[in-house]
């Protein structure tokens, strides 16, 4: 098991994984939770928890309505940050960077391996905006499947996927006395630099 506490010029993604291999295993729900945080153009910041659907040495993927509150955010403002806490192993994983999009192809990937009743969903919401009634929404989803019938779910123009491209990565794990421990990985031309920081 590599220690970014050991070993602090280890890669930071080969330690996330390692890390979140152990989540899988002891998280009772969803490991790969992590809570978003963005900010408008006046820098209002908002948080919300997303499903994470892919970390590599690129970055922190997602996918969502791109006219909710946080598509709209990463347009106006693309700088974000994402933490990952994971109570049953007390540790944590902070990524800070910049956003891009993802290509046309890699949304339709994704948005075509969820369930067709999720896809459903995600074509029928309009996410943010203000809904009348739950029972608008239901028939909704009703009308939309009858009229679709067998035919596949389009790829909603809406629908986008995001990538945190990190220039900042932290670690964390709980210590005894609240000494705890806490590794800071920093991108530069060279490669990640790393510091430790107080707790």
């Amino acid at each position: 098991m590599t220690s970014p506490f050991d070993s602090p010029s280890s890669d930071p993604f080969l330690v996330f994984h390692e890390w979140l291999a152990l989540a899988e295993k002891s998280e009772l729900n969803d490991p790969t939770a992590a809570a978003l945080a963005t900010a408008s153009k006046a820098a209002v910041p908002s948080v919300r928890m997303v499903l994470v659907k892919g970390v590599d040495a690129r970055g922190v993927r997602f996918f969502t309505n791109t006219e909710s509150q946080k598509g709209s955010e990463l347009h106006e403002n693309p700088k974000a940050a994402v933490c990952f806490h994971w109570k049953s192993l007390r540790r944590q994983v902070r990524f800070e960077g910049i956003i891009e999009t993802q290509t046309r192809s890699e949304i339709d990937q994704y948005f075509h391996s969820r369930s067709r009743a999720s896809q459903v969903a995600a074509a029928v919401s309009a996410q943010s905006h203000p809904l009348t009634s739950r029972a608008t929404l239901d028939d909704a989803v009703r009308k939309f499947t009858e009229e679709l019938g067998d035919a596949p779910v389009p790829l909603p123009e809406t629908w986008g996927g995001f990538l945190l491209v990190p220039n900042r990565i932290e670690f964390w794990k709980d210590g005894k006395d609240r000494l705890h421990d806490r590794m800071q990985f920093t991108r530069s031309e060279s490669g990640w630099k790393t510091q430790r920081l107080y707790p």
